[in-house]
């Protein structure tokens, strides 16, 4: 019986949704599958029914406000280091029990390592091959030439996969090409396999129930805030976004999640005509009914939004290399605006929404879009190369 083994990036849901909806699809042709990873994205994998192996996290750190902290990221070094021998270790014993086929990981180096150690094949899933720093210290040279370093050192370290697939549009309509371009170490080694962003499997019955359970007007714009990322972003700017709202036009009609996977799952009645979820259990029908998502930066919200064709405003964390790139590529393309975590003031936040829900020009952007997306599916296409390996 063929084996997987999927090692998905702990911090975040992204990388691990997109292989749970790999792994969804490999199983309905028999194989076996086993993940390895750590935070919540480790809670959110064993939710989903999957044995998941815990391993020590390796991730950056984050300050009281909310933003990506380089001092306390430095400061944490040494710890990454022991966290990511204690990483290969634990997935050296976990693979030699297991005995996979082909190793599959969302932006995870150890596992790599240790399937070149037991020569099992390899195939990585990386929308940032290299690390970004932070605006502030990219605006000195020096910091610029060891982001450059870094990055080639890093694009050698990702080479030891077999195969690695961007999940992304291929140029120049790449949303994360400030991440996977200009590394010389990995040039002709991209493969671009088209968004993982699920295909939403609801109908519009099941639509239409959820906005009958919660009273939403249809005929009326309907706004849906879905705030992803470390817990430590995602608590500031949700106190942000709830003030935001109470000044929406009252035609508006808005759903918060605070993305908790093990929150309360019942929504709580807010002013005006909203709703709060800690966890969102009908996140796809919401997605699918909304007229505009406020969302961070994250590559896998980014381009579900762009496949199905809805206008964007992104919160990127601040000092975020990765979400800021994104973000901006965005508001370039002409699909979305981008709003500044630093001292974010609520009333940002209700003058963007009114901004993009009153010009249909973000609208049009999106559809035209999400047009060029409908010819790659990229999960079919990154199952169809796992099943060469097995």
């Amino acid at each position: 019986m063929a084996k997987a083994y999927f090692t998905p990036y702990g911090v975040g849901l992204g990388h691990a949704s997109r292989l749970i909806m790999v792994a969804s699809r490999l199983q309905r042709t028999g194989v076996v599958i086993r993940f390895s990873s750590f935070g919540e994205a480790a809670a959110y994998i064993s939710m989903q029914g999957y044995d998941c192996v815990a391993v020590p996290p390796v991730e950056f750190a984050w300050n009281m406000e909310g933003e990506f902290s380089t001092k306390y990221s430095i400061a944490n070094i040494p710890n990454w280091f022991t966290n990511f021998s204690r990483q290969i270790n634990k997935e050296a014993r976990s693979m030699a029990g297991y005995k996979p086929d082909v190793i599959v990981s969302d932006s995870r180096l150890s596992s790599l390592i240790t399937a070149k150690f037991f020569g099992i094949p390899s195939v990585v899933i990386l929308n940032q091959v290299k690390l970004l720093l932070s605006p502030r210290l990219r605006e000195f040279r020096i910091a610029r030439l060891f982001e450059k370093m870094t990055g080639e050192i890093l694009g050698v370290m990702w080479t030891t996969a077999d195969k690695i697939l961007v999940p992304d549009l291929p140029p120049p309509y790449t949303i994360a090409g400030h991440n996977v371009w200009d590394t010389s170490s990995v040039v002709g080694k991209l493969e671009y396999v088209g968004f993982t962003a699920p295909k939403l499997g609801v109908t519009q019955e099941q639509i239409n129930r959820v906005a009958n359970c919660l009273g939403l007007n249809r005929s009326r714009p309907i706004v849906f805030i879905h705030i992803s990322g470390p817990i430590e972003t995602r608590t500031p700017i949700i106190r942000t976004i709830v003030e935001a709202c109470k000044s929406l036009r009252q035609e508006i009609q808005y759903i918060i999640s605070a993305g908790r996977p093990k929150g309360n799952l019942e929504p709580k009645r807010l002013s005006g005509s909203g709703w709060y979820y800690e966890w969102c259990p009908v996140r796809d029908e919401i997605f699918a009914m909304s007229n505009l998502l406020v969302l961070r930066g994250g590559h896998v919200a980014i381009s579900q939004a762009i496949q199905f064709g809805k206008p964007i405003i992104t919160i990127p964390i601040e000092n975020h290399g990765e979400q800021l790139g994104n973000s901006e590529k965005i508001v370039k393309i002409g699909l979305a605006l981008m709003l500044k975590t630093k001292q974010l003031k609520a009333n940002q936040i209700t003058d963007a929404i009114h901004q993009i829900l009153d010009n249909p020009r973000y609208q049009k952007k999106a559809t035209e879009v999400m047009k060029l997306t409908e010819k790659l599916d990229g999960i079919n296409n990154i199952v169809k190369i796992i099943r060469s390996y097995l």
